[in-house]
C-alpha cells in the first residue's frame, strides 16, 4: 500500500546528479577521518524534522513503516530488519530478533521463525515468542489503528479478528516455545520477510501493556529507550542497557544520546545543517530534502557538496487513467496520450534533471523491485505529437477536450507545475487540456473512490518494501479495487491472467527468482497503457560536519541513524 503522505508524497522532492555529491553510501567526514565502528561510540545525535518519527503515535502497533523505520527502529526490533548497508544490498532483508529471515513452507502460506539467544527488554526481562505473538495482535485492536493493512489480509482469521484485549488469540500465530513463532497465511505470500520488518513484528510484554498508554513508555527491544516524548514536538532516547551488539549485528548504534525535534520548516533545517554551527554540527534529517534553489546554492559550494548524500526510494510519478470514462476507456487515447508526453519538459516542471529521471517504466529503476528496461510508446525525451495525431484520428477523436485533475500546490509533484508540462505536450499533439486543481484534503479521496474518480490526472506511488508486489498489485490486480475508497487500481482493471500471474510469483519465496516475473509483468501491463509513467524521484539530503558513515538507504531514501556516529 502506498506509504502515508508525511513519509511518501513529501518524499518526491530529492536528489542530485552524482557529480553533485559525494556518493550515497561511502563512510564520510568533513574532517577528512575515516568511520571506524570500533570506536564509533559517543556523543549525541540531533535529529531535525519538519513531521514527528511516528506521524501520531510512538506505538509499534500504530507506526506505518518497513523496513526499520529511521528513528522507530532505535527502539523498536522487529523479527527481521533491511540490511543495513548502501547500495542494492541495502534492499534486502536480514535478520534482526528472528536467527533467519524465516522459513517457508506449503507454497509460502507458512512461515516459521526461531528468535536469537540473549534477547532482553530494557529492563532486563527476556524476550519471548510470546512477546512477538502479543506485539503482532495488539496491533489488530481498533483502538490501536494506523499500522500496516497486511496482516489482516493474509494472517488466517485476520479479517474477523479485533485484538487480545477481550481474551481472544490469533490461533494463526503459534508459540511451540519460548523461541519458536509460525505465521499460517490464507494465501501464498512470497513476500513475508518483508513484511516481518514493520513495527507489528515488535516484542510488547503483555504485563506492560497500557493500550492507547502504552507509546508513553513503550519498552525497548533496541539500542535506546525512551527518555521523554512530546507528540510533534521532541524525541529524546538514551541507550538501553540491557542491549548490546553482540545480540544485534544490524545497528552500530554510536551516538549516546539522540535529541529529536519536529515542526521545523525545510528552509529552516536546510540552512541549519548547511551553516552547521553548534549542535547542528552534529545533526542530520530523515525526512527534508534539497530544494531547486538550495541546489544551485551547493553546486557553487565544495564544502557542502561534501556534505550532501544521494540515494533512491522506489516511487514512480505518473499519469492515471480511469478506463471506464470515455475516451479514456479507447485504448488508441490513452497510447495517444503516451506518446504525447513531454517527459523532460515534466521533469523541467519539477526541478530539473538533478532531482528527477524521466519513467518509461512503472516499476522504479532499481534492481530490486525486478526493473527491466522498457519504453511500450517511445517517443524520445520530448514526446511524439504526430503519433499522438495519428492515433487520435484512428480513435475518431478530432479537437479532443480533456480535464486533467491535479494537487493545488507543488509541495507535491502533482501539482500545477507538472499539470502545466502535460497541457502543453498534449496541446502539440491537438488535444486541449483543461485543468481542475484539488485541495490536499480532497484531492486523496476523490482519485481513491471510483464513484468520484476523475477521468485523467496525475498521481504517484512508491512500495511499502523493495519487491515488485506491493509496487504492482494495488495499481494493477483486480480484486483489489475498492469501490467505497482506498482504492488505488485507477484504471479499474481486472484481468483474471494478470491475477493469476500476482498470485504465481506470490508463491516464489526466492526474491531474485521473482524479480525477472515481476519485470515482465510490468511490461505487459505498460503495453496496454493504463498509466503514462512521467518519472522517478531522485533524493539528496545535507548533514551536520561532523557526522559521519552517512548513506541514504535504499528501501526508504533515508538516513540510517542507527549507523552513524558524531564523535
Amino acid at each position: 500500500m502506498m506509504r502515508r503522505v508525511p513519509a511518501l508524497l513529501t518524499a518526491t522532492t530529492l536528489l542530485a546528479a552524482a557529480t553533485a555529491c559525494s556518493g550515497g553510501g561511502s563512510a564520510s567526514s568533513s574532517a577528512g577521518t575515516a568511520f571506524d565502528p570500533k570506536s564509533c561510540q559517543g556523543g549525541t545525535l540531533y535529529i531535525l524534522n519538519q513531521t514527528s518519527a511516528t506521524d501520531e503515535h510512538f506505538d509499534p502497533a500504530r507506526i506505518y513503516t518497513s523496513g526499520g523505520g529511521a528513528v522507530p527502529s532505535l527502539v523498536f526490533r522487529t523479527l527481521t530488519t533491511r540490511k543495513r548497508v548502501p547500495g542494492q544490498a541495502g534492499t534486502t532483508v536480514a535478520p534482526d530478533l528472528a536467527t533467519d529471515t524465516g522459513t517457508p513452507s506449503d507454497d509460502a502460506r507458512t512461515w516459521t521463525y526461531h528468535l536469537r539467544d540473549g534477547l532482553k527488554f530494557e529492563d532486563g526481562t527476556p524476550i519471548t515468542a510470546k512477546d512477538v505473538k502479543w506485539g503482532v495482535e495488539r496491533s489488530f485492536a481498533p483502538e490501536l489503528s494506523g499500522g500496516i493493512p497486511y496482516l489482516r489480509d493474509w494472517l488466517i482469521g485476520g479479517t474477523d479478528y479485533k485484538g487480545p484485549y477481550k481474551g481472544r488469540e490469533l490461533d494463526s500465530i503459534q508459540t511451540p516455545d519460548d523461541k519458536t513463532i509460525v505465521f499460517k497465511l490464507r494465501k501464498p505470500e512470497g513476500d513475508f520477510p518483508y513484511v516481518a520488518t514493520a513495527t507489528q513484528f515488535t516484542p510488547v510484554p503483555k504485563a506492560k501493556d497500557g493500550g492507547t498508554a502504552y507509546e508513553r513508555h513503550p519498552i525497548s527491544s533496541g539500542p535506546y529507550k525512551v527518555q521523554t516524548h512530546v507528540q510533534d514536538k521532541s524525541l529524546t532516547l538514551v541507550r538501553n542497557p540491557n542491549w548490546s551488539r553482540t545480540v544485534d549485528d544490524q545497528r552500530l548504534a554510536c551516538p549516546d544520546r539522540i535529541e529529536a525535534t519536529y515542526g521545523l520548516s525545510a528552509a529552516v533545517i536546510n540552512q541549519r545543517l548547511s551553516t552547521s554551527a553548534g549542535k547542528d554540527a552534529d545533526a542530520v534529517t530523515t525526512d527534508t530534502d534539497l530544494s531547486p534553489a538550495e541546489l544551485a546554492r551547493i553546486s557553487t559550494d565544495p564544502a557542502l557538496k561534501k556534505r550532501t548524500v544521494r540515494g533512491q526510494f522506489g516511487y514512480t510519478n505518473f499519469i492515471a487513467f480511469n478506463t471506464k470514462v470515455k475516451p479514456f476507456d479507447d485504448t488508441r487515447v490513452r497510447e495517444a496520450i503516451s506518446y504525447a508526453v513531454n517527459r523532460q519538459a515534466v521533469v523541467n516542471a519539477v526541478g530539473g534533471s538533478s532531482l528527477a529521471k524521466p519513467a518509461t517504466t512503472f516499476l522504479p529503476d532499481q534492481a530490486a523491485f525486478g526493473y527491466q528496461p522498457y519504453d511500450a510508446f517511445p517517443a524520445g525525451p520530448t514526446g511524439n505529437p504526430a503519433k499522438a495525431k495519428e492515433l487520435l484520428a484512428q480513435a475518431g477523436q478530432s479537437n479532443l477536450t480533456i480535464t486533467l485533475a491535479h494537487r493545488n500546490n507543488d509541495a507535491h509533484q502533482d501539482g500545477p507545475a507538472v499539470a502545466t508540462a502535460v497541457q502543453e505536450a498534449l496541446k502539440q499533439a491537438g488535444v486541449t487540456v483543461k485543468l481542475r486543481a484539488y485541495d490536499e484534503a480532497s484531492y486523496r479521496s476523490v482519485q481513491t473512490k471510483p464513484s468520484t474518480e476523475p477521468g485523467i490526472f496525475l498521481s504517484g506511488w512508491g512500495a511499502d518494501w523493495p519487491t515488485g508486489g506491493p509496487f504492482l498489485a494495488p495499481i494493477f490486480d483486480g480484486r483489489q479495487i475498492l469501490q467505497d475508497g482506498g482504492n488505488f487500481n485507477f484504471a479499474q482493471y481486472d484481468d483474471p491472467k494478470v491475477n493469476g500471474e500476482f498470485d504465481a510469483i506470490n508463491k516464489i519465496s526466492d526474491p531474485l527468482q521473482a524479480r525477472p516475473r515481476w519485470g515482465a509483468l510490468d511490461a505487459e501491463l505498460g503495453r496496454q497503457a493504463l498509466t503514462v509513467p512521467l518519472f522517478h524521484p531522485v533524493y539528496l539530503r545535507l548533514y551536520g560536519k561532523n557526522v559521519k558513515n552517512t548513506y541514504l538507504d535504499e528501501w526508504r531514501g533515508s538516513y540510517d541513524v542507527a549507523m552513524v556516529s558524531v564523535k
